[in-house]
């Protein structure tokens, strides 16, 4: 029983960290850079990441979305380890992303999404063990842009599935979010909770709650405690402060700072069970970018 809810806790980290929703759906380009180094240790994290959307219109309020994510996962592991780290210092994720959206009626939004991945350390070939399957179902309400609403909102249920988790079943996703008045909005939900303050339309400032991690396929697997691991994965609860500005209505720099709340780094064998568990401690998180919006 603790083994399959530590299994749902991990599942719910990695669709909420890889499939932020409605950002991929109306990002058209991102390009950002991650650093976190490790607690007492001299090992850190970097990651790459882009990010390219194309939507193309099918009808009046119907588009059909593709695109890609690729991210360079640089794990720096200097410490002294039982066993051979060399073939984990490059992790590469790519996604293919196929999405379809329209608008009914009653003002709501409907979409879906599918995402073959690729999650390796890429040591050699492709093979199966390299491929995964995501996706997701959306319903938005946005009464963001609603003249008529004093405090416009915006609210996003979905249901996200994710293989790399190893768990089979659909999770749900959960975003709101409000402008409260010209200073002041907030979002709950995941992958990120924020509170957010408004200098002006350009310049914004923000505290935030959110997670983020990787999962992918170990091409050699290595061999530990007559165990054998096939998977590395890292998970991160982290708050800090936010900031972003506006170039244009599309065109925005962003940067976070803080601290990870937990961190769960490990190497897993085929099953997703733990077999060694890499350094955990709490440690400063940054991540900067720039990012081309609808």
């Amino acid at each position: 029983m603790k083994n399959q809810t530590a299994k749902f806790i991990v599942a719910a980290f990695f669709i909420m960290a890889f499939q932020n929703t409605f950002a991929q759906l109306t990002d058209l380009a991102r390009l950002e850079y991650s650093y976190i180094p490790k607690g007492n240790s001299e090992d850190s994290f970097s990651r790459f990441r882009g990010l390219v959307n194309y939507p193309i219109k099918t009808k009046e309020d119907c588009y059909l979305v593709i695109g890609g994510e690729y991210s360079r996962i640089a794990l720096n592991i200097e410490d002294n380890y039982p066993f051979s780290t060399s073939n984990l210092r490059r992790l590469h994720v790519m996604d293919f992303n196929v999405a379809y959206t329209f608008k009914i009626k009653s003002g709501w939004r409907l979409g879906a999404k599918i995402s073959p991945r690729i999650a390796s350390t890429l040591t050699h070939k492709l093979s199966g063990d390299d491929f995964f399957l995501n996706g997701g179902v959306y319903a938005i309400n946005d009464r963001t842009k609603d003249e008529s609403k004093n405090k416009p909102y915006r609210l996003i249920l979905g249901l996200t599935y994710n293989s790399t988790t190893g768990i089979p079943l659909p999770l749900p996703f959960v975003s709101y979010y409000r402008r409260v008045n010209e200073k002041w909005s907030f979002n709950l939900g995941v992958p990120k909770t924020n509170v957010k303050y408004f200098f002006n339309e350009q310049s914004i400032i923000q505290t935030f709650v959110g997670i983020d991690g990787y999962s992918a396929n170990v091409q050699d697997p290595i061999a530990i405690g007559g165990k054998e691991v096939d998977n590395i994965s890292l998970s991160v609860i982290l708050a800090g402060l936010g900031y972003e500005y506006c170039f244009t209505d599309h065109l925005v720099w962003y940067a976070y700072s803080g601290y990870t709340i937990s961190m769960s780094n490990r190497l897993r064998d085929e099953n997703r069970d733990e077999v060694y568990k890499l350094d955990n401690v709490n440690t400063f998180y940054l991540r900067t970018g720039f990012k081309f919006k609808i």
